[in-house]
């Protein structure tokens, strides 16, 4: 008896490729959205050796659906001919065609990395990142230090020098550029831009250990006026605290606080943690795992382990005031 492939099953295999692009969430950064030049030529690739992939994947299941209806046909011999035509077949389609299409796509790809090569000597801003397990310090030209958050003027090339304070991490856009690893002792460069303003979501690509997975970071690209107000404002110290907040400074400067984070404007210099200088002027924390309101930095302050396990901050033990002082003392870091 003939056997047939099921119409269901051929049906699902000619759709399994677009199937697999719905399987991602649909708030996740995709290198499909391009916002930047670089990432407009990854995805120019992608989509080239997508529609190369499909073709050559409905070719394969065509011939696998001859095959199978071929199955179990009684036939004494077969052609001369059909032998003599099918060698040649086999050597063309199986040697001389696929070198044909993994040298033009080896040839394209090529081009595209001379797109994504190290950032040009013009580019005027050159920002500094350095990944830390698990989060970014940022610092700026002008001295201006920040955590997590990227700020860039939008349709501007930028140019980013990545280093490592720890381990090998790798910085990813997935939206305005490639993935580019971050190697203790060793500085990479890379060019970002966007062409149009938002905020545009970077993870860590590298595992780096146990809160890799939350390790992210924030690039928000803005009209230039509103990037130079920003970065003067970030390199501005501390204004004097007074009343609670005044209290909660020596609170900062009495606990561990002292030992591992900076406020530039008070004697606390440490650079183990995050710069806290502007803290309340950040959208997150956490390395942008946690909004950033009073409830979840109370938290982070006296119980880390519960929002980033393993995370080398400490947990600090204070009384209820001097946490509601503390508090006000960070949140008017603006």
């Amino acid at each position: 008896m003939r056997k047939r492939l099921r119409p269901e099953l051929a049906i699902s295999l000619s759709v399994l490729p677009l199937a697999m692009l719905g399987a991602c969430a649909s708030d996740a950064p995709s290198v499909l959205e391009p916002a930047g030049p670089a990432a407009a030529s990854v995805e120019r690739l992608w989509w080239l050796l997508f529609w190369i992939s499909f073709v050559v994947f409905l070719i394969v299941l065509a011939l696998m659906v001859r095959a199978l209806r071929g199955r179990g046909r009684i036939e004494d011999a077969v052609d001369d001919s059909e032998v003599r035509w099918g060698e040649p077949f086999v050597a063309l389609a199986g040697v001389v065609v696929p070198w044909i299409i993994l040298t033009v796509a080896f040839i394209i790809s090529l081009g595209v990395m001379k797109e994504l090569a190290t950032a040009e000597e013009s580019e005027d801003l050159t920002i500094e990142v350095e990944g830390r397990m698990w989060w970014w310090e940022v610092r700026y030209p002008n001295g201006a230090v920040t955590a997590t958050e990227i700020h860039i003027p939008v349709g501007e090339r930028v140019r980013i020098k990545l280093t490592s304070a720890d381990v090998i991490h790798s910085f990813w856009v997935p939206e305005l550029q490639v993935k580019l690893d971050q190697v203790p002792g060793r500085v990479n460069e890379l060019s970002l831009q966007a062409n149009k303003p938002g905020r545009y979501r970077g993870q860590c690509a590298e595992y780096c250990g146990l809160q890799h997975a939350n390790m992210i970071f924030t690039v928000i690209a803005e009209p230039r006026a509103e990037f130079d107000a920003w970065v003067a404002n970030e390199a501005k110290p501390t204004v004097t605290a007074a009343g609670s907040a005044l209290r909660g400074r020596d609170v900062f400067m009495d606990n561990s606080c002292v030992g591992c984070h900076a406020v530039r404007g008070t004697e606390a210099g440490a650079e183990l943690g995050p710069d806290l200088t502007h803290l309340a002027s950040r959208s997150t924390l956490g390395s942008a795992i946690l909004p950033n309101t009073r409830e979840n930095l109370a938290r982070l302050i006296t119980d880390p382990q519960s929002v980033k396990p393993g995370v080398t901050m400490p947990p600090t033990s204070l009384s209820s005031d001097e946490l509601n002082d503390l508090l006000d003392f960070l949140q008017q870091l603006t």
